[in-house]
């Protein structure tokens, strides 16, 4: 696996008015990883992603993607970067088809991507997610909450992302389509090499599909290292969980 840097993450704090929502919070993503963002609710993972994604900007600290400075940069102008976030509660166009939805990611892309281009990379979707070729033609909000998932991610994959950010994949989804929501996640890496930064509420699930993780509580980092460490770490559970671990 290559150790090239993809993003930094640099003692960024980010406030709600007078809420601290993180606190100096410093991470790093390496090209080819998946990195689980691991912490109970409300400690600050969403605020996370949408920090590096532009939909929040810092109050300090810095934001570096391949290299560049990206801190309050437009979100629109970071996805031509190939920077992608597919947010939680999937929010897929739930009044159009499947295959409409995923030409809609690949609109900030059309200036630079052919047709022909375009039409390759559904091809590829479409068999990564077949589901999505047998219902192309359905709308989205018909299809079922898995279905939908799947088609959030597939669409945030029309963008092209270096770096994917997955915000609660599994979501509201029944055990086993969870289940093979996130298979579907460890895919992504082996079929199009792509790095991803997942948040996932299945603290075991997610530490199986990463490579590492980072935990959170209270907007701050309290602890890093591999998947198979945090998994045997009783204050991982302690933090994930909210309460002390027996």
């Amino acid at each position: 696996m290559s150790e090239q840097k993809l993003l930094d993450v640099l003692d960024c704090s980010v406030s709600y008015g007078p809420i601290q929502a993180l606190n100096g919070v410093s991470l790093s993503v390496n090209q080819g990883e998946i990195v689980a963002l691991l912490g109970a609710n409300g400690a600050g993972k969403t605020t996370l992603l949408q920090t590096v994604s532009g939909l929040l900007r810092p109050t300090s600290g810095q934001v570096i993607y391949q290299g560049t400075d990206v801190t309050g940069m437009e979100a629109e102008k970071i996805v031509e970067k190939h920077l992608i976030h597919v947010p939680e509660h999937r929010q897929i166009f739930s009044t159009m088809t499947v295959l409409d939805n995923l030409y809609l990611g690949a609109y900030h892309h059309r200036k630079t991507t052919n047709k022909q281009a375009i039409e390759e990379n559904i091809k590829k979707v479409f068999e990564l997610f077949p589901i999505l070729s047998d219902r192309k033609d359905q709308m989205g909000g018909t299809m079922s909450g898995g279905q939908q998932q799947m088609l959030a991610i597939a669409r945030g994959m029309m963008a092209e992302p270096d770096l994917l950010l997955l915000d609660e994949p599994t979501l509201g989804l029944a055990p086993l389509v969870a289940k093979d929501v996130l298979e579907l996640v460890g895919d992504l890496r082996k079929q199009f090499g792509t790095t991803i930064l997942l948040i996932e509420q299945n603290l075991h699930a997610s530490l199986r599909v990463a490579d590492r993780g980072y935990v959170i509580s209270h907007g701050e980092i309290i602890k890093s290292g591999s998947s198979s460490e945090l998994l045997n770490d009783p204050e991982v559970k302690e933090a994930y969980l909210g309460h002390t671990v027996h």
